[in-house]
C-alpha cells in the first residue's frame, strides 16, 4: 500500500512524503531539520529509514533542511545538474553526505521508480517529478510552476494522485500590498501558478484517469485554502465529475498535522 503526506506547504517551506511498503522518500526538505525530523518522528517514520531525497530546485523553501539532514541521517540527494550547481555554490553541498545528478532515464530506490520533468520557474533548473509505485500506481509532484507545459502535462497524465501548485489569486495578487517588481515574477511565465491555471489543469488530468489532487504551494498573502478549494472544485463539477465519487480534492496544509493518505 502506497502513503503520501505533503508534511509542509507553503511559499515558506515545502516538503512531501512518499513510502512504498518498504521504501520511503522525500520531495524536497524546506524547513528546518529539527522540524523535518519532528514531522517524521511523529508519523512513526525513522529519518534513517529514508531511501533519497529529491530536490525539485534550490531556493531555500525547498531545501533549507538539506545539508544537516542528509548529513546526519546519511540521505542521498537527487537533483538536476543545475540545481546542484547552485547547491555548491552557496554551500548546501558540503561534501558529507552523497549526491547524484537526476538521471535522465530515472531511478530506482528500492521498488519505487523516480522520474524527473522539466518545469518553468526562476531558478537555475527546476523540475518536478513522477513516482512510480510497485502496484503500478503513478505519483507526481508539481509545484513552482510559472506556466502549464506539453512536457508537465504529459509527464502528470496517468497519475493516480497529483500534487499540484495553486499559488495565489490572480486579482489577490494585483491589488494586494506586493510591489510591482514581486507581482510581476509571479505571474510571469517562470513564476508561480494561479488557481485558475491549476482549475484548468486538473480538469484535463481527471479526463486522464486521476482521482486523486492536492492543492499546493499556497500563497500566505494572495490566497486562501477556501478560495484554491473552490476554484478546482468547480472548474472540476463544471464538466459532470462528483466529489468523492469521480475525485477527491484537498488543500496541502502550510504544517500537516492529519494521518498519512494511504492508496
Amino acid at each position: 500500500m502506497a502513503r503520501f503526506c505533503s508534511l509542509f506547504s507553503s511559499s515558506s517551506g515545502n516538503s512531501t512524503f512518499l513510502s512504498s511498503a518498504t521504501t520511503s522518500i522525500l520531495v524536497d526538505a524546506g524547513v528546518s531539520a529539527r522540524r523535518m525530523v519532528k514531522a517524521l518522528n511523529d508519523r512513526e517514520i525513522d529519518p534513517k529509514t529514508i531511501g533519497a531525497l529529491f530536490l525539485t530546485h534550490e531556493h531555500i523553501d525547498h531545501v533549507n533542511a538539506v545539508r544537516i539532514l542528509a548529513t546526519n541521517h546519511n540521505i542521498p540527494v537527487y537533483a538536476t545538474e543545475g540545481t546542484l550547481e547552485a547547491l555548491r555554490e552557496n554551500g548546501t553541498i558540503n561534501g558529507k553526505f552523497p549526491v547524484e545528478v537526476m538521471p535522465e532515464k530515472g531511478v530506482e530506490i528500492g521498488d519505487l521508480y523516480i522520474k524527473s520533468f522539466k518545469t518553468p520557474h526562476d531558478s537555475n533548473e527546476s523540475c518536478g517529478y513522477t513516482i512510480m509505485m510497485p502496484d503500478g500506481q503513478k505519483v507526481a509532484v508539481a509545484t513552482d510552476i510559472g506556466h502549464m507545459t506539453e512536457e508537465i502535462m504529459t509527464n502528470l497524465k496517468g497519475s493516480s494522485l497529483v500534487m499540484l501548485e495553486s499559488n495565489h489569486d490572480e486579482g489577490m495578487l494585483r491589488n494586494g500590498p506586493y510591489p510591482y517588481y514581486l507581482k510581476r515574477r509571479i505571474l510571469s511565465d517562470v513564476g508561480h501558478l494561479s488557481n485558475n491555471a491549476c482549475a484548468e489543469a486538473v480538469t484535463e488530468l481527471l479526463k486522464s484517469g486521476t482521482v486523486r489532487f492536492f492543492l499546493g504551494h499556497l500563497s500566505r498573502d494572495n490566497n486562501f485554502p477556501a478560495l484554491a478549494y473552490e476554484t478546482s472544485a468547480s472548474a472540476l463539477k463544471t464538466i459532470g465529475a462528483v466529489e468523492g465519487r469521480d475525485f477527491f480534492l484537498e488543500v496541502n496544509k502550510i504544517e500537516n498535522d492529519s494521518d498519512v493518505v494511504r492508496f
